[in-house]
């Protein structure tokens, strides 16, 4: 039990942030049960209905222990943003306090978390149209030509990108064509946080580096065992755009390497852990220097 967690009259929300494999989930069931509260999702993969398994999202049992909203809303095919984010979890938490139920938000985004307490930055809707130009013509590129050839349009948002994160950079080229602005001067024109001056408690559950490395890898483990290699060859028959957020999913790529004849089974269950584990320190680092106010739990 957490110190505290049983005044929940003091709070209109409980965040509990954390790396992946940190026990956040567990955490918030057991809360929810102990709180009349709802377990309210913020994790931008879980989102997804076609990736139940490979992304850790609670069970059908899990889910019956608490009242679970926003997980698997989502068709693999939309590119679900913050923003859109932002509006169903809008509508949620006001059906949640119309209940007299008490909001745990989890998840490991740590940009939901962000623009729920500090808003988001007022970006102007980009046309279909131009959105779909701009990914058919990155679509045959490798991620570090894209990089480069931004980067020579767009150095300040460049800047701030890493020059491996495709999806980010094609966003960013998308908001260039549509509004012929950089993404990073939008920065400071922020429409306020869902959360702004509610009382809310913030955790971030922190085991050890080396504890989180360990389950990391046994789970992966057990997320093949549980049909994660099924989940993923149906996603992979639909053909879907690479580009696509839940196509990047933590062990998707591998797993689809390995279905079509590229690499070994072995070869990509290490490949998928490797990259959730490059994730979780990515997890530590951001939370630690973006939402320093969290309260830090070792889980």
């Amino acid at each position: 039990m957490i110190e505290g967690d049983g005044e929940p009259e003091k709070v209109r929300a409980i965040l509990i942030a954390g790396p992946t494999a940190s026990g956040k989930s567990a955490l918030a069931i057991s809360m929810a049960q102990r709180m009349n509260g709802v377990v309210v999702n913020a994790d931008s993969m879980q989102v997804y209905a076609d990736l139940r398994t490979i992304t850790a999202r609670p069970s059908v049992e899990e889910e019956a222990e608490a009242p679970h909203r926003l997980f698997g809303h989502v068709d693999a095919a939309e590119n679900y943003s913050v923003g859109r984010w932002l509006i169903d979890v809008s509508t949620v938490l006001d059906d949640i306090w119309a209940n007299g139920k008490l909001p745990i938000i989890t998840g490991g985004t740590g940009l939901y978390f962000k623009a729920l307490l500090e808003g988001l930055s007022d970006i102007p809707p980009v046309p279909d149209e131009i959105r779909a130009t701009v990914r058919a013509e990155a679509e045959a590129r490798e991620t570090s030509l894209l990089y480069a050839d931004f980067a020579a349009r767009d150095p300040e948002t460049a800047s701030n990108l890493r020059p491996t994160d495709r999806q980010r950079i094609i966003r960013a080229m998308e908001v260039l064509v549509a509004t012929g602005k950089p993404l990073a001067s939008f920065r400071h024109a922020r429409r306020p946080g869902l959360l702004d001056g509610v009382p809310v408690r913030k955790m971030f559950l922190a085991p050890e580096r080396a504890e989180v490395n360990q389950r990391i890898n046994s789970r992966f483990i057990t997320m093949m065992e549980r049909g994660a290699l099924e989940e993923v060859r149906r996603m992979a028959e639909r053909n879907l755009d690479p580009a696509l957020p839940a196509m990047r999913a933590h062990g998707v790529p591998w797993l689809i390497r390995y279905l079509r004849g590229e690499i070994g089974l072995d070869t990509a269950i290490a490949g998928g852990q490797t990259d959730t584990r490059h994730y979780a320190k990515r997890q530590f680092t951001w939370f630690r220097h973006q939402l320093a106010d969290f309260e830090w739990i070792a889980a």
